[in-house]
């Protein structure tokens, strides 16, 4: 198992010089993490979780492994050989899952009790045992966060499940693995402008669940009278 985590450590030597550059600004972002850029790191690991959990755990591991972002004490467990292993064979099943028009809808409901949980300890990981009601704050935010975003990507999926061609739904996926990703990227080299999108995402996503929970009641009625 040493062995292991020394190879995936050595990795970080066998990127090409023109691109080190970006594992030297990640690790920039991680080296020192203040009061607001730990809070914009919780808010994005409970954000990102409810619409790409998978991802977003192997994704942050894999750079905290590879040396390109100093995590914070309580996530170091998502750089363990064994997690990285879990968490990356989770990530290729869920990312052709969630492309698959009436495939996604099912991941997400089975999904269900698993991101919104997750969520929140990841958030509440930002802090570790260092402060107990900073983590317990975190918490609530990280699964609030999670549950928000969950909603909206089930409720979307959902809608767009409705129509008969398939590249709505593959069209989708790829733009929420770029937000989740994005999400976490932004958070942690700009947490003040996180913290402004993540405002007006929210607002947003209050709004779409409105239209689209109007959309599917409106949906439901319709089926049921062609039943009768």
């Amino acid at each position: 198992m040493d062995s292991f985590t020394t190879w995936w450590q050595s990795l970080g030597q066998y990127i090409p010089k023109g691109t080190s550059a970006v594992g030297d600004v990640l690790a920039q972002g991680g080296a020192h993490l203040d009061m607001p850029a730990l809070l914009a790191l919780a808010a994005a690991l409970g954000w990102a979780s409810g619409i790409r959990l998978y991802a977003v755990v192997f994704v942050t591991g894999l750079t905290g492994a590879l040396g390109w972002w100093t995590l914070p004490a309580g996530l170091h467990v998502l750089q363990h050989p064994a997690m990285l292993a879990a968490s990356g064979a989770m990530l290729f099943v869920e990312f052709f899952a969630d492309k698959i028009p009436g495939l996604d809808t099912v991941w997400d409901i089975l999904h269900s009790v698993v991101r919104i949980p997750a969520g929140a300890a990841l958030a509440a990981a930002v802090f570790g045992a260092d402060s107990g009601t900073m983590g317990a704050v975190a918490a609530l935010l990280g699964g609030s966060l999670a549950a928000t975003s969950f909603a909206t990507k089930a409720a979307t999926r959902a809608a767009a499940n409705t129509s008969p061609e398939p590249f709505s739904n593959v069209a989708l996926s790829f733009l929420e693995d770029g937000l989740s990703i994005g999400a976490l990227w932004l958070a942690a080299h700009y947490p003040v402008i996180f913290g402004l999108v993540l405002c007006v995402v929210l607002v947003l996503s209050i709004w779409l669940l409105v239209v689209l929970w109007s959309f599917l009641k409106a949906l439901v009625r319709r089926v049921r009278s062609w039943a009768i």
